[in-house]
């Protein structure tokens, strides 16, 4: 026998420059998983212990490396499954293509044993979504996903039922070169002396920096010193620099620092570069100041906020082209104000993360890890209070990468994130930083990694709650309610799985916890007993929030 359909994807998937699968088999995927195993000395099936783990994992390869990444899930409930991580993938826009099964061909449309219309469920996630209902189409669908998917940015879905997977197949759509999809280059030469001459003017510039930034760190700290602009980056660009380099003034809102609030407000120039920041009641309401926004897309320029001049490009060859047409000035009374701000800021936060009170500060956590690890970590983060303390408290060093879910803020995205960063990223140190809520959620897949013997570390902030639902609910004026967790002791799981498990109630214990976690050649947990009393108050918060936290702190008293 020829040829199959199975066996076009998968040629087709290795010529895109796919090496890995993430997925669990099942009867309508079987003949691809055959397929699989007939190329397996050029792409790798990862099994995982749930679909959704897959779909996490195919988005961080997609973050990390800018490549097509590839989950799938059989019939029915395994594609399903898929679902939130491939919302995670769409709405941090990086490739990712799902490949699902379906019941055979003569049973489509007869309410068959697992039969979903998939095409129907995907459609919202997927910018390119289709079924293969005839052998003669399938290079040709395949293809387009695979091209959709890079072009876009974007997720991609095929569903493939059974018999058709196992047919023969002629087409000519074999394995081909890896696709390249070439940025917007430079912005308008119009738009970039409109820039210059705003920003010129400017007394008190500053740069509002997001994740379209990343990869032009370089330019944007060369245009941050010929302005003398203090940065501000948003949560997904926490890396492009330093945290604690001299023009970085952190990250914005309830993640971020009230230097970063102030300057934003004093600020009469604004260099909004690579973000649409949605959180418009921490951005300047009614002000003077002058907004240039440079975006790749030109459906974000001012999208959230005016946009006095707007400079549609790549980030790097659009400061690249934007560098010559600024002045140079020396550093101004604006820079130096917050840099005696962050120095003073920094001094405050030093204060918290070095108490030793018992239970452990979650502040204190995030300083240490950010202590012990190496500069070239890759650090995935939850979604939680987890999310704040290590925005906050976590000191990013030039060289490491951090991933978040930024747009979706799903729970339980640290793990997976983690190992999908060590299958890429072998030869760098891998941490996962989770509440104890998200990571109960997907902690199935640490045996994954034991399996692989991936070294990962996970650090578990465990404090028996949802504390930022906590938050919200005493912000709104209700007591807590239905928040409260029974955890199982994460780091006998993790012996249980295989792997080292480690333990810290007091700040005494943690320091060594977190260097036997890094000297370790094993995948390690360590579960961290943190203070669930502490808040990650935001740095603006009205009468009337701040009435409601204090009248639900009663009421949790006399409830």
């Amino acid at each position: 026998m020829g040829k199959s359909v199975a066996d076009s994807l998968i040629e087709q998937l290795i010529g895109a420059g796919v090496t890995r699968i993430y997925g669990i088999p099942g009867d309508a995927v079987n003949s691809i998983m055959d397929s699989i195993r007939k190329h397996e000395d050029k792409i790798q099936f990862v099994l995982v212990r749930h679909e959704e783990n897959a779909a996490f994992m195919a988005a961080a390869e997609a973050k990390l490396t800018g490549r097509l990444a590839v989950c799938a899930g059989t019939a029915g409930p395994g594609a399903i499954h898929l679902l939130n991580g491939l919302y995670e993938a769409k709405m941090e826009g990086v490739p990712v293509l799902a490949v699902s099964g379906q019941v055979e061909s003569d049973l489509y449309g007869s309410d068959y044993f697992q039969e979903v219309n998939l095409v129907k469920l995907f459609d919202d996630v997927a910018s390119f979504n289709q079924i293969i209902l005839a052998p003669e189409h399938a290079g040709a669908l395949v293809s387009r996903a695979i091209r959709s998917s890079m072009a876009e940015r974007s997720v991609s879905h095929i569903n493939i039922p059974q018999d058709i997977a196992r047919m023969p197949t002629e087409d000519n759509f074999g394995a081909e070169p890896p696709y390249q999809v070439s940025p917007l280059g430079l912005a308008a030469n119009s738009d970039l002396g409109r820039a210059a001459a705003i920003l010129n003017e400017a007394e008190r510039p500053l740069i509002f920096a997001g994740k379209g930034a990343r990869g032009a760190s370089s330019e944007v700290l060369q245009v941050a010193k010929r302005l003398a602009a203090p940065i501000i980056k948003t949560l997904p660009a926490k890396d492009i620099i330093p945290d604690e380099h001299p023009y970085s003034l952190g990250g914005l809102g309830l993640l971020g620092t009230r230097p970063a609030l102030d300057a934003m407000h004093e600020a009469d120039a604004i260099f909004m570069i690579g973000t649409s920041y949605p959180y418009v009641q921490f951005l300047p309401e009614g002000s003077t100041s002058k907004i240039v926004q440079l975006d790749i897309e030109p459906t974000k320029i001012g999208k959230r906020i005016r946009a006095d001049c707007g400079l549609v490009g790549d980030s790097g060859l659009t400061l690249r082209g934007l560098l010559p047409l600024l002045r140079q000035r020396d550093e101004t009374d604006f820079l130096k104000k917050y840099q005696g701000k962050m120095k003073d800021w920094w001094s405050q936060m030093n204060e918290t993360e070095s108490s030793d009170a018992v239970p452990i500060r979650p502040e204190r956590v995030a300083k240490e890890l950010s202590d012990i690890s190496p500069k070239d970590s890759i650090v995935s983060v939850d979604v939680g209070n987890v999310t704040v303390w290590m925005a906050r408290d976590f000191r990013v060093q030039e060289g490491q990468t951090m991933l978040w879910s930024g747009w979706l803020a799903t729970m339980g995205v640290a793990l997976p994130s983690a190992i999908a960063a060590k299958f890429v990223h072998p030869e760098r140190p891998v941490i996962a930083a989770a509440g104890d809520g998200g990571f109960c959620m997907t902690m199935s897949d640490f045996v994954t990694a034991v399996r692989h013997k991936l070294p990962l570390k996970a650090v578990v902030f465990d404090n028996r709650e949802l504390g930022m639902i906590r938050l919200e609910q005493e912000i709104q004026g209700h007591p807590k309610y239905g928040i409260d967790l029974v955890n199982p002791d994460f780091a006998r799981y993790a012996e249980a799985c295989g792997g080292l498990g480690l333990r810290a109630e007091k700040p005494s214990e943690l320091k060594l916890a977190l260097e036997q976690m890094m000297e370790t050649d094993r995948p390690c947990v360590v579960d961290v007993m943190v203070d669930q009393n502490a808040r990650p108050m935001h740095e603006k918060v009205s009468v009337k929030q701040a009435a409601n936290y204090v009248s639900s702190l009663f009421r949790e008293k006399i409830a």
